[in-house]
């Protein structure tokens, strides 16, 4: 009689991957980016382009911590030429300055991480290019803590044509990678609800 087949090792394929085994390795949401999550970054990616070239409007990104992630996923959706303008990677705090405007004063006083910078960052790239709508990241990634503020300390803002908008996402684990994931997800949400039918009017 031929043994029965292992559940773990050759799962129904109608039933779903069959649950993990906990023999030493890592949970799958502490393996890598979790995938899960870039899965919905596609998805948000792609409804936002829907919904700004059907309003013929347009976005635009200011990286720091998420150095050209959010810009990536963006770029990816099909249809992205006709909403995503482009985007500026300002790693380096004099270039938030320099490149998008950024008040020095403020980064001096408070340094690169701070809801008013991502503010800035994101009027500045909104500024440069024109575009309807403008996100930006900054935030701490790790490994070290920045100018006081510990790993995972991480703020978005949404720009557009009436105001501004900052928020203070928590991404799940302090690990660099879903950091930065988490930080895309949130930015892509903040302006996916601004975009949903019956938002369109409300600030920003």
């Amino acid at each position: 009689m031929p043994p029965h087949p292992d559940p773990a090792r050759n799962p129904d394929p109608d039933q779903g991957p069959a649950p993990a085994r906990h023999h030493g390795a890592r949970r799958a949401d502490e393996a890598g980016p979790a995938r899960a999550g870039l899965d919905r970054t596609g998805v948000l990616a792609r409804q936002i382009t829907a919904a700004l070239t059907a309003a013929d409007h347009t976005v635009a990104v200011a990286e720091s911590l998420t150095g050209g992630r959010l810009a990536t996923v963006l770029a990816d959706a099909p249809g992205a030429g006709r909403a995503f303008l482009g985007g500026v990677v300002a790693y380096a705090t004099d270039l938030k300055s320099t490149l998008l405007h950024v008040d020095a004063t403020l980064l001096a006083e408070e340094g690169p991480v701070h809801p008013e910078v991502a503010a800035q960052m994101a009027q500045g790239i909104r500024s440069i290019t024109g575009a309807t709508y403008a996100l930006a990241t900054t935030g701490v990634a790790g490994p070290a803590p920045q100018d006081g503020r510990p790993v995972g300390t991480v703020y978005i803002a949404l720009a557009g044509p009436h105001t501004t908008a900052t928020a203070e996402p928590r991404p799940r684990t302090d690990r660099r990678e879903t950091i930065q994931d988490d930080t895309v997800v949130a930015a892509l949400q903040l302006l996916h609800d601004l975009l949903r039918p019956g938002n369109a009017a409300r600030p920003p």
